[in-house]
Formats: structure tokens, sequence, C-alpha cells
């Protein structure tokens, strides 16, 4: 009796995200991986169009991701909200207005494989530009941890404060920016609005492994994480670890991922299959995971998460940073080729064998790999 008292009692561990999402009218996908392309999306009241929510196995206690999709010649309501919000586009063509609260207005054009941010508690409305087909992107958003902060809807959504320094440039929504010299694989490029991930030039990360190029991006001055990273035919990137949040997009290509806590065999614990349009998320753990490009062509990938490369905002993120291409024989989260389990060479050169590709990895692991 007296868990069912603590249950119903409402001064005993309120969660406003949670209570939220009840009024929101639209599923909840939960899952490991999901193919969004796919995915059935239900009629949105508040947002319009139609719309889930997503929370995958390794989504962490800071986010939120959605799938929106916006009906041939239609559009989604106009809204503001006191969170950050990146926009991933899957399929369509269209455009979206941003109304900043001085009256500066942006419109900017987005088709399949754009990326961009809306800059925190700007008006904005989404727009699609084809009279015959639908559009649907996925959105990534803090919305949890703010919400369960503050816990008053009103407060998020109906704040007319106006955040001068994160309006940007006007040439930054019509996909310009500046690249951001740090390091491999901190390098970032500061934009509000990425056109074509697919053809974005991007720097190469040594580090990573097997001439992968990588590069982060720092979105409407927002505290949320963005990267893509590129590998080559015949090749895969070095295992590593970090935080739980990673919401992974296959932009191009395809392969497969293997995820594994430390101890476990590395080829049987958990495989993640992936093609343009799936997202996973590693869970906590920490746990390893690594990417194999199986694909006749160079594979890319979108992540976004929590925490960005200029605005960590925890420390642990900032660790994970300085970590993220350090050995873990020397502290980091990464497991070099020479230290990796040969059963992930052995699966890799057999799952290429089966599609007729060769693998590369000889050039980079050396002798073990030719065996």
């Amino acid at each position: 009796m007296g868990d069912e008292l603590a249950i119903e009692n409402p001064y005993y561990l309120r969660f406003a995200y949670s209570e939220f999402l009840k009024t929101e009218g639209v599923p909840v996908i939960e899952g490991y991986i999901i193919d969004c392309l796919d995915a059935e999306l239900k009629p949105w009241p508040r947002l319009g169009g139609k719309g889930a929510y997503v929370h995958l196995v390794g989504r962490s206690d800071y986010l939120s991701c959605y799938l929106a999709e916006i009906a041939p010649g239609g559009h989604l309501n106009p809204e503001q909200h006191l969170h950050d919000e990146l926009i991933y586009v899957l399929k369509g063509r269209g455009a979206t207005s941003i109304q900043a609260a001085d009256g500066a207005k942006y419109t900017f054009e987005w088709g399949p494989g754009s990326l961009f941010g809306i800059p925190m508690n700007a008006g904005h409305q989404h727009f699609n530009g084809s009279g015959s087909e639908p559009a649907r992107f996925a959105a990534l958003t803090n919305l949890p941890i703010l919400l369960n902060i503050f816990h008053n809807t009103d407060f998020i959504y109906n704040n007319n404060y106006l955040f001068r320094d994160r309006l940007a440039e006007e040439r930054y929504f019509k996909g310009e920016g500046e690249f951001r010299a740090v390091r491999p694989g901190r390098h970032n490029w500061e934009t509000s609005f990425v056109p074509d991930l697919v053809s974005f030039q991007l720097p190469e990360w040594k580090a990573r492994g097997a001439g992968g190029r990588n590069i982060q991006f720092c979105l409407a001055d927002s505290a949320l994480h963005a990267h893509i990273s590129e590998f080559p035919v015949g090749t895969y990137k070095k295992a590593h670890a970090h935080n739980a949040g990673a919401h992974i997009f296959c932009v191009s290509g395809h392969g497969y991922s293997l995820l594994w806590e430390k101890g476990q065999n590395p080829v049987g614990a958990k495989r993640v299959d992936w093609k343009p349009g799936m997202l996973y998320a590693p869970p906590d753990g920490p746990t390893f995971h690594q990417h194999f490009n199986t694909a006749s062509t160079p594979s890319r990938y979108l992540a976004l998460g929590f925490g960005g490369v200029r605005y960590p905002v925890l420390e642990s993120k900032i660790r994970n940073y300085e970590g993220m291409d350090k050995s873990v024989e020397d502290g980091g989260f990464q497991v070099e080729y020479e230290n990796e389990d040969p059963r992930i060479h052995d699966l890799f050169r057999g799952e290429l064998a089966k599609l007729g590709i060769e693998s590369r990895m000889q050039e980079f692991v050396g002798a073990r790999a030719a065996r």
C-alpha cells in the first residue's frame, strides 16, 4: 500500500518532461535502433503535421529526439522555445523561416542531408517546398533537462527574452560559416546551416585511424554537440567510448557498428547494421563502439548529442574531448588497432568478402590483418 501511495502522490518524484509528453498526443518510439524513414508518425496538435518522439536506449537524461513530417504543400505551426534544437533533414525539400524578437528575419531552403540549428528562443516555422511529396526531419533538443529544472512549460515556450549573442550573421543562414582551428578531431565549423552533409569537405583525423575524416559543428551557438565523420572503402575506425547521448544517423553508405562493455566479446555483444535513415545511440557503461564501412563508397555518419566542442557544459564532456583519441592505455577512451581483439578484423574481412570488397586494413594494422 505504501508503494501505491507513493506512485499516486503528487509530491513525490515528479518528472516534468514525462508529464509534458503525455499532453503531446504523439507516440513515443523506444528501442536500440530505429529506421527514421519508416517510423510511423501520428498527427501532432501542438506542432502541426505528424510526429513522434524517439527515446533510444542510450539517449541520456539530457536529450529529447523527435521526428516530424510536413504534408505536401504544408507547413508546421510557428513556435519558439527556450531550449536548443538541431535539425537533420531525412527526406524532402522545404524552407525554414527564423523570426527573432528584434525583428530580424531569415529564410533558408533545405533538402535531404541538410543540418541546421534553431537559435535559442527565436520564432521559427518550417514549410514543405513540394506539392507532391512529404518532407521529414529529425530534431534533437535539450528540452528534458531544462523542463525538469524549471518545470514550467509556459516559461519554456512563451518566453520573449532575446538572446542577442545567439543571433548569427545572416550569411550563416545561407550556408556560409567559419572554420575554427583547434586540432584534428576538434576543429569546428561555426554556422547555422549546412546545406548538404554528403558533399561537405572534411579535414583528416589521423588519430582515429584508417584515413578517416571529421569535423565538429557549432550550430546557432548552441550547447548541443554535432559532428560528421567519413571513413574510406574497406576500412573501419578505432573503437572508442564516451558518455551516453550520442544520436548517430547514417548519412551515406552502409555498414555496421559493434558495441560492447569492458570484458565482453566485442563481436558477440551487440551489433547494429546501418544505412541512410537509421538512428541509434550507444548506451552508457561506458560502452565501447566501433564503426565499419561495408559499402563500395566512403560512408558518413552524423552524431548529435549534449555538450558541444565549444560549450561542453559538463566536466565529463571536457574529459571526453581531451581523451577521445587517446589510448585507453594512456588514460583515454580509444582502443588502438594493435590492442584490439583480432576477432574484430576477422569478422570485417568476412563481411567484405560477401560483398566482393577487399579490406584495406592491412595498411593500418599491419601483418596481423593480412593473416
